[in-house]
């Protein structure tokens, strides 16, 4: 056990710092907290982080201390998941940490568009099975995992306390406060971030046995005043704590582990509650009250695939064909050989989703079908982007309802206890949309579906050996290229294609008559009507667009150019960096009235 373990990271700070001065966002952020009501009913609504009260306060808490009164505040949101890259008999797993930050507005988190950076990958510990449940490894590695994000966030804690001058995407320069803001993670995680027993809820008090019972909220304040007085015996049967073990927001100012832990739709809702428990317990319901082949029947006959064979079936067999047979609809998904896959994406479940409810009706108990039907009112309700108060009571009867049929399962012996972290996450759910906004925004699935650009398309242009520090060097200059292309738009420089460009230059200068017999001068080749004697002037009317891809070579290509002189040597192009020099001046200096050609190369060359 004498391992070490290299956790790779680049600064956040920076990151994050860029992602401010994108010009793509200048229209797509909230500059300051806000409470929205809507036009109709004059009803408070939530969509965006910023018009949740936890922004408020925070901003509150900054107007109330002089030296960082009138600061624009900047929350920092996080968010870790273990992934997979596996090809052939490979199983490569990896640990990426993502940060994003809170004034983006949820749309642009959601989209794909660069609001989401991979700024780490931490280490997994492994050791040989002899250690695997050694008490001594297993608190090694949850702490490592703490002390990783403390060390990888400490360049923001500066400036939590003192205002930093950043320039945002508009072109402003504002005074800045940094802060930890939500964190995005699965139940697993969220166990491990709050450092509590697992079966437990991070966010409150009640007792492992009975999750729904009354209870107070989980804080920092009270876990330190229970570490001063109780045993770490006490801590772990009592209030489920993992008394050893320091958590990363205790080294930042205002941050609370168990206030920060966001919702999660993917996890608790449609991979949770829906598709492993409610799903596995109408099977389980199947199996009590019919025999093992009745049972079997009646599940082929609820996915039973589609084929030929159909046309042989009666009418109440071709109805019965219930989730193979849903007929083709635009946003509604087929399944034409039913759920019986092994490996089920959040995808696959939210397209189950739609077509189970009616899918099972006639072999399940009336109550059943209430529960589900509570249950995906309540799923449909909090995935909305905009939610008003006159949602959260439909939400709140929703949830009441679900309670109340789903102990049908129990009364019939299917289940025994309703203590069940992920379903009981829903309790939270109202509390959580007035503090951080619509939950779609703070969704795991947001970081899985990074995953993909993130993790596995780097993985696979790196040699496969210490594959780690190539993969965050393909992430930094993915957004460095990202971050070129946002600068060149706000420039202009991207309107139009290369050919339209060449040509208009080509005519520049143009000293040309006009019916007058005066000459137009400066005048742009395609802004001019040629003449039937002007037969030294060529128009070119065929199509100006060039199509252009740029794709990153898979592996590292070592024996090319990498400067830019090698890069004038390879291409035979000699005046390459002075061409490349007289570029940027025109680019930097538009005002300038210098001829560039005219400049001395030593002039021209930044300093």
């Amino acid at each position: 056990m004498n391992d070490t373990f290299d956790v790779w990271y680049r600064d956040p700070h920076e990151v994050v710092k860029n992602m401010l001065a994108n010009a793509d966002y200048k229209d797509e952020m909230d500059y300051a907290p806000f409470r929205e009501f809507s036009s109709e009913g004059d009803e408070q609504q939530w969509q965006d982080f910023m018009s949740g009260s936890w922004a408020w306060s925070q901003a509150d808490e900054l107007a109330n201390d002089p030296n960082t009164h009138g600061a624009t505040f900047v929350p920092i949101v996080l968010g870790s998941d273990k992934t997979t890259v596996s090809v052939g008999t490979g199983n490569n797993e990896y640990y990426p940490l993502y940060v994003s930050f809170g004034n983006i507005r949820n749309n642009v988190r959601r989209a794909h568009r660069d609001a989401v950076s991979v700024t780490a990958f931490l280490a997994i510990p492994k050791t040989t099975k002899e250690h695997a449940n050694d008490s001594s490894f297993r608190k090694f590695r949850r702490q490592l995992f703490h002390s990783s994000l403390a060390k990888i966030l400490s360049t923001f804690k500066p400036w939590m306390t003192k205002p930093e001058i950043v320039r945002f995407g508009n072109g402003y320069h504002r005074r800045v406060i940094y802060g930890l803001g939500p964190y995005i993670a699965d139940y697993e995680e969220q166990a491990l971030l709050s450092c509590i027993v697992r079966g437990w809820c991070p966010k409150c008090l009640s007792p492992r046995n009975d999750l729904d019972a009354d209870s107070l909220c989980r804080c920092r304040e009270h876990t330190e005043a229970l570490l001063e007085q109780a045993t770490l015996q006490e801590l772990w049967s009592e209030y489920g704590i993992v008394g050893d073990l320091v958590p990363f927001t205790n080294n930042f100012p205002c941050a609370d582990i168990h206030e920060l832990l966001s919702p999660d739709i993917l996890h608790q809702l449609i991979k949770g509650a829906f598709k492993d428990h409610l799903v596995n317990w109408v099977e389980r319901y199947l199996k009590h009250v019919h025999s093992a082949a009745e049972a079997s029947r009646i599940l082929d006959d609820i996915d039973r695939r589609w084929d030929s064979r159909l046309q042989s079936y009666d009418v109440y067999e071709l109805f019965s064909n219930r989730i193979a047979a849903v007929a083709p609809c635009a946003g509604l998904r087929r399944f034409p050989q039913g759920r019986g896959f092994k490996q089920w994406t959040g995808d696959d479940s939210k397209a189950l989703m739609k077509v189970y409810l009616p899918a099972i009706e006639g072999y399940v108990p009336a109550d059943i079908v209430q529960a589900f039907r509570a249950f995906l009112d309540f799923c449909y309700l909090v995935r909305r982007d905009v939610i008003t108060e006159h949602t959260v009571t439909q939400i709140q009867d929703a949830l009441e309802r679900f309670h109340h049929y789903r102990t049908i399962f129990s009364t019939l012996g299917v289940v025994l206890t309703f203590s069940l972290p992920r379903q009981h996450s829903m309790v939270h759910y109202l509390f959580l949309i007035r503090l951080f906004g619509a939950p779609n925004g703070l969704c795991s699935s947001i970081t899985e579906a990074k995953h993909i650009k993130a993790v596995k398309e780097p993985w696979r242009r790196s040699s496969r050996f210490k594959a780690l520090g190539q993969m965050l060097l393909t992430n930094q200059r993915l957004d460095k290229l990202s971050a070129a292309r946002a600068d060149f738009r706000r420039r202009g420089m991207l309107d139009g294609t290369c050919l339209s460009e060449a040509n208009g230059a080509g005519h520049d200068n143009l000293n040309l008559p006009d019916g007058d017999g005066n000459e137009n001068e400066g005048v742009r080749g395609h802004d001019v009507q040629p003449e039937e004697n002007n037969e030294d002037i060529e128009v070119d009317n065929g199509p100006t667009s060039v199509l252009a891809h740029v794709e990153l070579a898979k592996t590292p290509q070592y024996k090319r150019a990498r400067t830019i002189n090698e890069l004038a040597v390879e291409l035979s192009i000699p005046q390459l960096p002075i061409l490349l020099h007289q570029f940027l001046f025109r680019q930097l200096y538009p005002d300038d009235e210098r001829d560039p050609d005219e400049i001395p190369p030593n002039i021209l060359r930044p300093q």
